[in-house]
């Protein structure tokens, strides 16, 4: 029904406006009794054998929202009830900020990608705090970045902020300096600056009396040096994990017009890529550190690649949006298939 009848009637539409309007359909949908147990009976498969954990965290099933379309945790419960293991929230700073000028979202249907360019639009850290405080039960990862306007000189200031402001509402960190739409940010992914920023939160993760997972996020266009740098950081810093990987700025074998946009590509185009980045860490680090694969996931085949490649939870955006809540049903039963 959803590739059929309401993708195709969404895609006509601009696709931020329809991102909002999706999400407010969605808020009242759920608000009209049964409508909640009726999407959960349809989507959600509870079976015990998909239970994972990871870095000290119980996943329900390990397929997870990317950080990206519920920036603002307006929409965490809802998203859930679609079948996640787990929600990822954020790009959050620590002011709000409307992110780049429109248009900054494009549809590459030819491709089965998207390009954004939104740099870090979202309402502030604290107003995210408020909505989690109604969190019953969804588990939540925190994706933390910086302010547009803040120098990366003082970068970790704002890394710190988001962390306190979000401590107590979320069961896991991750660290972005890997958006291609944040003037400077990639410049964070160097190994020394990204040494500083890393330690320094851990330092106050430390502090705690209950340490939560901290993970970092990727660009898929790290040369193996690089990825070699960050194995060595996750080591030192023991830092948690990775997440593998956010957008890329590559344009090889693209088909649709809008491949000249500039901003960040996600979907079909970077399967290939962001498995390739993840086979690389698990197998240069001999598996020392847990890796969620993000990137292409358009199928069941593609999950289980990045599984088999060394990730220990996957996540999904793009696909989400192109194949719709079908895929997350359709990941775990192979999962459980391949259990047998």
């Amino acid at each position: 029904m959803y590739k059929s009848f309401i993708r195709p009637i969404l895609f006509k539409f601009d696709p931020e406006s329809v991102h909002h309007f999706t999400f407010n359909s969605l808020k009242i949908l759920n608000k009209i009794p049964g409508v909640s147990a009726l999407i959960r009976a349809n989507c959600q498969i509870n079976d015990p054998r998909l239970e994972t954990e990871v870095f000290g965290l119980k996943f329900k099933n390990p397929v997870g929202l990317a950080a990206g379309l519920d920036k603002d945790a307006k929409l965490f419960s809802e998203l859930e009830n679609f079948g996640f293991g787990f929600i990822e929230i954020g790009t959050l700073t620590p002011k709000g900020q409307p992110g780049n000028e429109l248009p900054r979202l494009f549809r590459l249907k030819q491709d089965q990608g998207l390009i954004n360019r939104m740099g870090f639009n979202n309402g502030g850290v604290e107003q995210a705090v408020e909505r989690l405080r109604k969190n019953k039960g969804t588990l939540i990862g925190g994706n933390i970045g910086k302010n547009k306007l803040t120098d990366n000189a003082d970068a970790i200031l704002d890394y710190n902020y988001c962390f306190d402001a979000l401590f107590d509402y979320v069961d896991y960190f991750v660290v972005n300096v890997s958006s291609p739409n944040t003037p400077n940010l990639r410049a964070l992914q160097d190994k020394e600056p990204l040494m500083a920023l890393l330690n320094a939160l851990q330092e106050k993760n430390n502090a705690k009396a209950k340490p939560k997972p901290i993970l970092l996020k990727i660009a898929p266009d790290l040369t193996d040096d690089q990825l070699m740098d960050i194995i060595e950081i996750v080591t030192q810093t023991k830092i948690a994990g990775v997440i593998a990987t956010n957008t890329t700025i590559a344009r090889e074998n693209l088909k649709d017009p809008n491949q000249s946009q500039m901003g960040g590509l996600s979907g079909k185009p970077l399967s290939q890529r962001s498995t390739e980045v993840i086979r690389f860490l698990s197998q240069k680090s001999n598996k020392a550190f847990p890796i969620i694969g993000v990137g292409g996931i358009d199928s069941a085949q593609d999950a289980m690649d990045k599984l088999e490649a060394g990730a220990s939870l996957i996540q999904l955006y793009t696909g989400f949006i192109y194949q719709g809540p079908a895929l997350i049903k359709q990941i775990n039963q192979r999962i459980l298939q391949d259990k047998k």
